[in-house]
């Protein structure tokens, strides 16, 4: 059984979203749009529905009509421990891009490296890991 999922509402860039997170952490993409599901609250060509599935995963939608977008506050996604530390600096680098780090990934006072980013969809990261035993 899997834990929770996050699922996010863009404000018209599900599509743009879902892609970077999938070129970021790899997996599966499947995307529909509100067309596909026969919706007409928002553009045809808008994403309903979107679903990355993989080591990281996510899902999410362009926001119908009305109804509020991502804004986190008081909450990061944490990344720790979630893959080998080379990956993790990896997907570091690549969520920083167009975004902005708050913390750089780095070894800490207290042994752990760990870093925080808000990448350029919003969304607020944090990653690191503890030392090689």
């Amino acid at each position: 059984m899997a834990g929770p999922q996050i699922y996010v509402f863009f404000p018209g860039t599900a599509r743009q979203a879902l892609n970077f997170y999938a070129d970021v952490f790899g997996g599966e993409l499947s995307l529909h749009t509100y067309e596909n599901f026969g919706r007409s609250d928002g553009p045809p060509e808008a994403v309903a529905h979107g679903v990355l599935n993989g080591v990281v995963a996510l899902a999410g939608s362009d926001a119908a009509e009305g109804q509020t977008t991502v804004r986190l506050e008081g909450m990061m996604l944490s990344l720790l421990g979630t893959a080998e530390p080379a990956v993790l600096h990896e997907w570091f680098d690549k969520l920083s891009v167009g975004g902005s780090v708050l913390d750089p990934l780095s070894p800490k006072p207290w042994g752990a490296s760990d870093g925080q980013v808000i990448d350029r969809h919003g969304l607020h990261w944090l990653v690191g890991y503890e030392p090689a035993a």
